[in-house]
């Protein structure tokens, strides 16, 4: 199998607001403003830089109903950054992005490839030997557990499953798309690229699966990564 390095992310929540901060003003507010913008350009940038194979986000772009269009601007500009670089990006819309007008209007460049809401769909990378499984979220209140309708393992491949999950329930999260450890580890995939879940963790190795977290902290109980 060819050798091949990703990054997998999720829960971006460009232009989220951070808690608290409208009680400040100045310089250091306005940058603190722009916390989730800056950190998904700086997780783009360490993309372009190390040369990865692909990207992977698993969900919640976005930040709920938003109808600033120009959040979905900056990350159309940010996918053409990665293009430029002749790298691909594997995208499933979370709960947010399913609320979200942005996503419904929204063009991408041609490197980005969007998990199908309808029904699981699947990528296959021939030059890499990998084959990406997903379902993104049609609307915000998915309470069905997704995992048994996503596809077979691609033989001789490296799979990767794609998810929006609250994982049969943690604390802080509502309980979208329920499944277990237990249902993922039986679908056969080598790594479970999770997300909705905002605190980083690995939850099982071989097969790995992880929450990367939010990319940016938004309150006194979110450190980022």
């Amino acid at each position: 199998m060819t050798s091949f390095r990703f990054i997998h992310t999720a829960d971006v929540h460009i232009d989220s607001p951070l808690i608290g901060l409208t009680r400040h003003e100045g310089p250091a507010a306005e940058r603190i403003r722009s916390a989730t913008r800056e950190a998904f350009d700086n997780l783009i940038g360490q993309a372009i830089d190390e040369q990865v194979a692909f990207v992977v986000i698993a969900g919640d772009i976005y930040d709920g109903d938003w109808r600033d269009f120009h959040t979905g601007l900056f990350f159309s500009l940010q996918m053409g950054r990665l293009a430029k670089a002749g790298i691909r990006a594997f995208v499933l819309y979370g709960n947010h992005d399913a609320e979200s007008q942005i996503t419904k209007r929204l063009t991408l460049p041609d490197n980005v490839s969007v998990f199908s809401a309808r029904k699981p769909d699947s990528f296959v990378l021939d030059e890499l030997k990998v084959a990406l499984h997903g379902q993104s979220f049609r609307q915000r209140d998915v309470t069905d557990n997704l995992v048994p309708g996503y596809p077979d393992p691609v033989s001789g491949m490296f799979n990767v499953g794609v998810l929006h999950t609250a994982l049969g329930g943690m604390a802080g999260h509502e309980n979208y798309a329920p499944c277990s450890l237990d249902d993922l580890k039986a679908k056969g995939y080598d790594y479970w690229a999770l997300g909705h879940v905002h605190n980083g963790q690995v939850l099982h190795e071989i097969p790995h699966v992880v929450f990367p977290g939010n990319l940016q902290g938004r309150h006194i109980r979110e450190t980022g990564p």
